[in-house]
């Protein structure tokens, strides 16, 4: 079992190549999560040196296209730093961004705390403490080089694989009256159209939701009002480069856009 200072090693070695945009080939023997439960305690720890408040999370590999990108069978959560958002319309750098795709999401607002406790979240329940919706573009990297075959435990405490997030303005349309998992919002790239869909994200952006909320809460992690959590890639992720401009439009939900750099 690693004890603090070993995770607090782990934490500091991967932030420390996250802020370098330079990349390593693994963590050291003993410096290695051995289950999910010390990969998050690693990946708590990044909190610790940010600029800001938690901004939100992340859910990796919600899509089989997503878990297939990273080897990985089922989904994760990661923490959004406020420093690594960019506004809607903005340029996102591609310095030591290796993975290099882009990926159009369905993010939630909460206005509401859901503390941990012993019963699980119902999909209603989380819902309720959904404040707005928005279309967003997350732009995932690893401090990993070999990031496929790091595996789920150093991916976790590599906060899922977590680098740059795109939040678009929240939707004017009643979003409750959409059904999300039908919703096929189109990509934009390179004078080429790509076209996502809502059940390519856990079977439904709001099932991947809930499976967040349940996942903090058996962390002992309070999903805070005001966090924004974005659900994952509604389209298998979309190879991006230097001078790109990726825009996503989710329809009545509305549009976000991103040029990178």
């Amino acid at each position: 079992m690693l004890d603090k200072d070993q995770i607090a090693a782990a934490s500091r070695t991967l932030r420390d190549h996250w802020r370098a945009g330079t990349k390593l080939e693994k963590l050291d023997a003993s410096l290695r999560p051995r289950d999910r439960s010390e990969a998050y305690a690693i990946q708590r720890k990044i909190e610790d040196h940010s600029t800001g408040k938690l901004f939100g999370w992340k859910i990796a590999a919600t899509s089989e296209a997503g878990q297939k990108h990273i080897n990985v069978d089922g989904p994760m959560a990661g923490r959004i730093l406020a420093e690594t958002v960019i506004a809607d319309g903005g340029i996102a750098s591609m310095t030591g961004n290796e993975m290099r795709v882009a990926e159009p999401e369905f993010a939630f607002r909460m206005h509401a705390d859901l503390p941990p406790r012993s019963q699980p979240y119902t999909v209603r329940e989380v819902l309720d403490a959904v404040g707005t919706l928005h279309p967003a573009i997350e732009i995932p990297d690893s401090r990993f080089r070999d990031f496929v075959s790091a595996g789920a435990e150093q991916i976790i405490a590599d906060n899922a694989c977590a680098h740059l997030f795109v939040l678009g303005a929240p939707a004017a349309s009643d979003w409750r009256a959409i059904d999300l998992v039908e919703e096929t919002p189109v990509i934009t790239l390179r004078g080429k159209q790509f076209k996502g869909h809502g059940k390519n994200v856990l079977g439904d952006p709001r099932i991947a939701l809930t499976w967040l909320a349940n996942e903090l809460r058996q962390l002992g992690v309070t999903l805070k009002s005001g966090e924004v959590v974005t659900t994952g890639t509604c389209h298998p992720p979309l190879p991006i480069q230097s001078g790109d401009l990726l825009e996503a439009d989710f329809g009545s939900i509305g549009r976000v856009s991103v040029r990178f750099e």
